[in-house]
């Protein structure tokens, strides 16, 4: 039964994933419903102590990605949506999820970052983000999702792309 339920995490994900390639978006219509799907679904299969995985899984989600959002370099949707996938998962398969995802979202970055040739500026936005971090300062609006010059890439693809990955591996067993 617990297989189930991450086939079921591929839908929320593979929905979020093409909304965001779209529109570069993800909505409260789909994140919100998914987490209560993830905590029913767990419940339904675990009984309790699904209902606690489920919990656990949304808060370390929710609660590993807030201060991105905080300092506006990933948006609302995807935070809401790892916290609705780690209603799915549980918090030891999400950081595995978690992992795949920030590697995809990696390459993809360097993808665009070499295809749209902005390695100069972006090992520029480097050395002023770790200049920032030694001064214990943010770096500023011109290093984050409201700096409409700056390239972005669609996490939730990436997160997709995980959840797809982590939920094939589990079926196979591998």
């Amino acid at each position: 039964m617990k297989l189930g339920v991450w086939m079921l995490a591929t839908i929320p994900a593979a929905a979020a994933g093409w909304t965001d390639w779209q529109s570069r978006r993800i909505p409260n219509w789909l994140t919100v419903p998914a987490l209560f799907m993830g905590i029913g679904v767990n419940t339904l299969a675990l009984g309790w102590a699904g209902a606690k995985e489920a919990l656990l899984g949304a808060g370390l989600g929710l609660g590993l990605l807030l201060p991105f959002v905080l300092i506006r370099s990933l948006g609302g949707g995807d935070w809401k949506l790892i916290g609705a996938l780690g209603a799915f998962l549980g918090p030891a398969r999400l950081l595995n999820v978690l992992l795949i995802t920030v590697l995809t979202a990696g390459l993809m970055a360097v993808v665009v970052i070499i295809w749209k040739k902005k390695i100069g500026q972006t090992l520029r936005n480097l050395a002023h983000m770790l200049g920032s971090l030694f001064r214990l300062h943010l770096p500023g609006p011109e290093l984050s999702l409201d700096n409409p010059d700056s390239l972005k890439i669609p996490f939730g693809v990436a997160v997709a792309v995980a959840v797809v990955l982590y939920t094939v591996r589990q079926a196979w067993g591998v």
